[in-house]
């Protein structure tokens, strides 16, 4: 089942980035990702309340609180930097970098998590690596 949402991530983020270019259109980027960012803000709690998950927030630890804002910050940060580049680039350039977080995910994974390193997944890294840079060539 993961991988069905998985594919539906991918698809949503595709259109995300054709969407985004055609919505900034003599917009500011970070205007843009604000409007963007309140959209999704609502989108979540609506669904946190649609299935009964408030209540689960009094069980979230420290711990899960500080990385979920951290990673809230990472997310924003990521968001305007995307926005600002899409703005400037063509699209069909701008996702392959930004896609590369794929890379970078991986290889943190295996510092930070510890997750297995095995040939698939080098192999897999290098040609995603690979992939990017002959796309923005």
């Amino acid at each position: 089942m993961w991988i069905l949402y998985a594919l539906l991530s991918a698809l949503f983020a595709a259109l995300t980035s054709i969407l985004a270019k055609i919505g900034m259109q003599n917009i500011n980027s970070n205007l843009a990702t604000a409007i963007r960012t309140v959209v999704v803000l609502v989108m979540a709690w609506v669904i946190v309340f649609a299935t009964g998950k408030q209540n689960e927030m009094m069980a979230i630890t420290q711990k899960s609180w500080l990385f979920l804002c951290l990673s809230g910050l990472t997310t924003g940060l990521s968001w305007l930097f995307y926005y600002k580049a899409l703005q400037l680039g063509d699209v069909s350039k701008v996702v392959p970098i930004d896609k590369f977080s794929v890379v970078i995910s991986m290889v943190l994974a295996f510092f930070i998590l510890g997750e297995a390193v095995n040939t698939k997944t080098i192999i897999g890294g290098l040609l995603v690596t690979l992939g990017t840079f002959v796309l923005i060539l």
